[in-house]
Formats: structure tokens, sequence, C-alpha cells
């Protein structure tokens, strides 16, 4: 999908992991077992997945393989907003320039100790506050948000079975998991009919005029 009219984006990241937990990879293992981070966005207005970007770390070099390819499909400024992970902001700033309003939402969690840490917990705890801060150009502070993003996550593990936190689907290759996100995201945009939008993701961004099935999707990416 090329020059998408995109106005407000959400992105975040899904953890899960290859083979086995990062913390039970012994040296001779497959390098590559452990951590997977899946990069997304989601187009705040029509619910469209533009870009995704599977990686094994969660890194300066990986958020700007992921952003580059975002700003690829892009036809216009747009708006995003993310969490408050150092790495995107310095990706947005080298693909964008100043040709971008970029905001960070910093959200701070409750829990029984006082930590929150997301490869650990399976539930996710209470919000305790938020803050909305301008980085870069000129967001709108009310649609500063990352609540879609996090509701494509939910869907996305709900969907993708191996990204369940206590699971025995989980992927014991990359490719396999690789394969599976991309067609979990390519039946979000083109297949599944948005609730609120009563249409696909793709069909709102004027990508596709109709429904696909499910057989469509697999004779397009035959």
């Amino acid at each position: 999908m090329r020059g998408l009219d995109c106005n407000r984006l959400e992105l975040d990241e899904i953890w899960g992991y290859i083979g086995k937990k990062m913390r039970h990879v012994k040296e001779d293992d497959d390098p590559t077992f452990g951590d997977v981070w899946t990069y997304c966005a989601i187009d705040a207005e029509t619910k469209l997945v533009p870009s995704y970007h599977v990686s094994s770390k969660r890194d300066l070099v990986n958020t700007a393989v992921f952003i580059s390819d975002l700003a690829s499909r892009l036809n216009n400024r747009v708006q995003i907003s993310t969490d408050a992970m150092s790495a995107y902001g310095e990706a947005i700033e080298s693909v964008f320039g100043r040709e971008v309003d970029y905001a960070h939402i910093v959200k701070s969690y409750a829990s029984e100790d006082g930590t929150y840490n997301p490869e650990r917990k399976y539930s996710q705890p209470r919000i305790k506050s938020s803050e909305k801060i301008w980085i870069m150009g000129t967001p709108n502070p009310k649609d500063v948000s990352t609540s879609y993003v996090e509701r494509l996550n939910a869907s996305t593990r709900l969907h993708v079975k191996r990204l369940n936190r206590l699971t025995l689907a989980f992927s014991k290759k990359l490719e396999n998991f690789e394969a599976a996100v991309a067609l979990n995201f390519a039946s979000h945009n083109f297949v599944k009919s948005h609730r609120t939008l009563k249409m696909t993701p793709a069909m709102a961004a004027g990508v596709e005029r109709n429904f696909w099935s499910y057989g469509d999707l697999v004779e397009a990416a035959s």
C-alpha cells in the first residue's frame, strides 16, 4: 500500500518469543530463539494497519527500519502518537525531519509491588495517570492517544494464538511467526469488517472497493 492519506497514526510494539523465552535461551540454541517484537502502526480514523515490522530487538536500528517503511507509504503530513520509548523520537526525527506532528503519551501504572514489566505481567495493571508530551510540529492535544493501537495489540494477541503470553502454541521458527503476523494484518485490513466503520479498513482508506474473502487473500498472496 502506497500513497496513503493517513492523518492520525498510533504506534506501538507487541512482545512475543520464538522457541523459548529469553531467560531460558542457552548459548547453543537457535540464534532466532528468544524475544521477538512486532512494531505496528494503525490509522486512528480508518483503522488501517499501513505498516508493521518484526524484529528480535526493540532498538533504534529496528525502530528506524519500521518508521522508514511507514513513511514510504504516506502521501501527506501526519500526526503520530507513541509511548515514551526514546528510539521512536530519534527514528521519527531522522526519517521525517520536521515534517511531522508528533507527541508522546506517558502512562503510569499501579501494581501490587509498584513495578510493571510487560514481559512478565499477564494482566494489564490499572492506569494511575497519563501525560501528553509535545515533541515536534503542532500535534492536536485531543488526538494524542495510543488507545487504538493498544486495542489492536489486544486483538492481535486474540487472533494470533502464538502471541498469547501463556500458551503452548508459541512459534518454533521465526519464519512461521512472521507468516502468521503477516496473515493477521492482511486479514485485518482486507477481510474483517470493522464494527464501527461497517466496512474493512482498506475500504475506509480507499485502498479497496470491495470486501475480500479469505480465498481472495490466499489468491492475492500466491
